[in-house]
């Protein structure tokens, strides 16, 4: 997987609408260098994001125990772009890393509403009781963000490129504003696979292992809510890689959180890596977005997942 990340990292220097020659990525004096440096924070944040949603995948799929599960199922690609709509169309933000923080909000509060909603009656936050509300909370605050963009031509002009989710057109001061929010919610993910080995047997034999199954599931949640919610404030809404990589992994290393989530984070960005590469070298000198290029390769494994029976834990 090292040798993987590696591997993708030098094809998205130097592969483009433009192939580039090595020597343009050795020589800092080389004339097409300013091309080259461009194309490496793009790569670099591709890995922040795509390793987020993996590893925010891995850990969502542990808590709900739902293997269809994706960031998108608390609502929170739904709630950071219905901030991000307020923030550019109410308050007159139109720069990223103004804009970010909002969508970093609407992501945290959007999860958080999913989960009290869920909540409610004597079961608790079970996970068909979060698969439904996080449907519902989604289905509500996209339509709030369709009225939005409805009545404000501008916004929708300033919010359709962030909408299909793309790693391009950012710099490092971006990826640097939310790598404080990654690094804590990675760490609280990695530390956590001893609490979904053990919620992955159900929270009454994970409380009779001494588990605080309560404090647990929260710690993961905010987990989620970083690792999600800063990717897709940073990058848009990129589907499907939450949902693709904890299972590739899976089927290599078997269902041990301790290897799962680790390995879902490099998987997590290596696809996203590949997928923008793939995306610039597709439809020349025209650029697919990386969140289009997840997608068509994200809904035939969605669909293989079901027909193998992925819903069975529901």
């Amino acid at each position: 997987m090292v040798a993987a990340v590696v591997g993708v990292s030098a094809v998205s220097v130097l592969v483009g609408a433009r192939t580039l020659p090595v020597a343009a990525a050795l020589d800092p004096d080389h004339p097409l260098r300013a091309i080259v440096d461009a194309r490496i924070e793009r790569t670099l944040l591709g890995l922040a994001v795509g390793a987020a949603l993996g590893l925010a995948g891995a850990c969502m799929q542990g808590l709900t125990r739902n293997p269809l599960a994706d960031p998108g199922i608390l609502g929170i690609n739904a709630g950071a772009a219905f901030a991000m709509v307020v923030a550019i169309s109410v308050l007159g933000i139109s720069d990223v890393t103004g804009y970010v923080w909002f969508a970093f909000l609407g992501a945290a509060v959007a999860a958080v509403v999913v989960h009290l909603v869920a909540s409610l009656g004597r079961e608790g936050a079970t996970p068909v009781k979060l698969a439904i509300a996080g449907a519902a909370v989604t289905a509500a605050v996209t339509s709030w963000t369709s009225g939005v963009l409805l009545i404000d031509r501008s916004t929708m002009e300033t919010f359709r490129l962030w909408q299909v989710g793309t790693v391009g057109g950012r710099d490092l001061d971006v990826l640097l504003l939310g790598l404080p929010f990654l690094a804590v919610g990675a760490l609280l993910a990695l530390s956590g696979a001893r609490v979904l080995n053990a919620l992955a047997l159900g929270d009454d034999l994970a409380r009779s292992l001494g588990r605080r199954t309560v404090l647990d599931r929260v710690v993961i949640g905010v987990a989620i809510v970083l690792l999600a919610g800063t990717a897709t404030a940073l990058a848009g809404p990129i589907a499907f890689v939450g949902l693709m990589a904890p299972h590739a992994v899976r089927a290599m290393v078997g269902g041990s959180y301790a290897l799962v989530l680790p390995l879902s984070a490099v998987t997590g960005a290596v696809v996203v890596v590949l997928a923008d590469t793939l995306g610039r070298i597709v439809l020349p000198p025209a650029e697919v977005q990386v969140g289009i290029m997840t997608a068509i390769v994200g809904v035939p494994v969605f669909l293989v997942l079901i027909r193998r029976g992925g819903t069975a834990s529901l």
